[in-house]
């Protein structure tokens, strides 16, 4: 059986909410692991460490672990970060 996604290659391996935490706690001064969020996709709500993150040189990206829908996204340049939020229907906290 093969895979039609496109985001798990190789060089970005495929990593639980958690990696995501200490990014989140750096830029928002929050630990969000815990926080459980509503995708904006299908509307599944589960914990921020249930989410799928890949993770590279630039920043984050956490998927839905239900339909991979992106909910968070976190860039980093330098002492800079955006983080977007954008695929989050709502968020727990």
């Amino acid at each position: 059986m093969t895979s039609t996604s496109t985001h798990h290659t190789p060089d970005r391996a495929a990593l639980d909410g958690n990696a995501l935490a200490g990014v989140l706690l750096d830029t928002l001064g929050v630990d969000l692991s815990a926080a459980r969020g509503r995708c904006g996709g299908c509307h599944a709500l589960d914990l921020i460490a249930s989410t799928v993150v890949t993770m590279t040189a630039m920043g984050a990206v956490a998927r839905c672990r239900s339909c991979d829908h992106v909910l968070i996204t976190v860039v980093r340049a330098g002492d800079r970060s955006w983080v977007g939020l954008a695929g989050l229907h709502a968020l727990e906290i």
